[in-house]
């Protein structure tokens, strides 16, 4: 099979959804692989390193003109006339945007398939998992950075001084977003609260340092009281394949300190802080009742080395599995096909459906 992997050009967007080395994997399983130009340099990767691995260096449009597309972020507008019935392998996040992609693939036959929405025998999402965990990370990080008054933060800095924990976190959720940034603000020596629903609650995995009354359950009356003292917040809800719920409302935001921080990680899949909207890496912050709001979409591109690695080391199986499969099999593939989205002028993940108000579009695969 012909696979494509274009440049991605989302805001300093610098990951990229094939290493040299899973290039040659592929090759050397009988498939072509065709690099656009220069896609891999800001993940570290040369042209030339992915000729030394057979694959070939091509334009843009030929990297779209395959069978099977693998990229890191959804296709842009600029992108959309590269739309033509091919499969395509990425994160998607349909729910979490407006509904013009999801009709451009409906319209160009696009076997559209979410990494976001790929799960494993046990249930859990494989694709997703490495990217969270960075996200997670570096979301106490760069709220830390924003906290500072320079950036019209607060001044607290995250972290022990002397003995004394400084600086109150509070996240809300504790998957894998929620897991790392609670571990690094905890690391750090800040003083963090997590909020979670009852079932998750009751089978919460623990990271050092934080005890049983670290963690309270996600609800308004019980999250507001943390909010009042709060330097940073950290929203790392997920809904699989849904938008996210509004946990955190504008009236919870007005009672916050003036400078403190919210991160929110849940913002590809529409936030779930009713006064969030999508940043970028040029501009990622903004300040709404005296709030500093960072919600930069592609978080991960920030550190496009380790991510790319990261995420290719996770889809490389599943780009395996699709090319050796080919669109026709795709959905009779129970480890695929609840990633696949889009297929044959149908939405066919209910929750992007929903989200969408497109329910007349949904067909099931099953």
């Amino acid at each position: 099979m012909k696979i494509g992997v274009p440049k991605e050009i989302k805001n300093k967007e610098n990951r990229v959804a094939m290493t040299p080395a899973a290039a040659r994997s592929l090759i050397q399983d009988g498939h072509r692989v065709l690099v656009e130009v220069d896609a891999g340099l800001g993940s570290g990767f040369s042209n030339t390193e992915y000729e030394q691995a057979g694959a070939q260096i091509v334009s843009a449009a030929a990297a779209w003109d395959v069978e099977l597309v693998v990229k890191v972020k959804e296709p842009l507008p600029s992108e959309y006339p590269y739309l033509d019935r091919q499969m395509l392998f990425t994160f998607l996040h349909l729910a979490g945007v407006t509904p013009d992609l999801t009709v451009e693939l409906l319209k160009k036959g696009t076997t559209a398939i979410a990494y976001e929405t790929l799960e494993d025998e046990q249930g859990r999402l494989p694709i997703l998992a490495p990217m969270s965990a960075v996200a997670g990370n570096m979301a106490t990080v760069m709220g830390s950075y924003y906290l500072a008054t320079f950036n019209k933060g607060r001044g607290v800095q995250l972290g022990e001084v002397m003995g004394r924990k400084n600086g109150n976190v509070v996240i809300i959720g504790y998957g894998m977003v929620g897991q790392h940034a609670a571990a690094v603000a905890s690391g750090m020596g800040a003083n963090v609260k997590i909020a979670l629903d009852e079932p998750a609650l009751k089978q919460k995995v623990n990271v050092a340092s934080l005890t049983d009354e670290d963690f309270f359950v996600s609800h308004k009356d019980n999250i507001s009281p943390h909010l009042v003292d709060a330097d940073l917040v950290i929203g790392a809800v997920l809904q699989r394949g849904a938008k996210a719920p509004k946990i955190i409302s504008e009236e919870m935001i007005k009672s916050m300190p003036k400078g403190a921080v919210v991160v929110d990680v849940s913002i590809d899949q529409g936030g779930c802080i009713e006064t969030s909207r999508p940043t970028t890496h040029s501009d990622p912050v903004f300040i709404k009742h005296d709030v500093v709001h960072y919600c930069v979409a592609n978080m991960p591109g920030a550190y496009p080395r380790t991510s790319t690695i990261a995420l290719v080391h996770a889809t490389l199986p599943y780009i395996g599995r699709i090319a050796n499969a080919g669109k026709e099999a795709v959905v009779r593939d129970k480890m695929l096909i609840k990633a696949v989205n889009v297929f044959d002028g149908k939405i066919t993940y209910k929750p992007v459906a929903e989200a969408l108000g497109m329910l007349s579009q949904y067909q099931s695969l099953n």
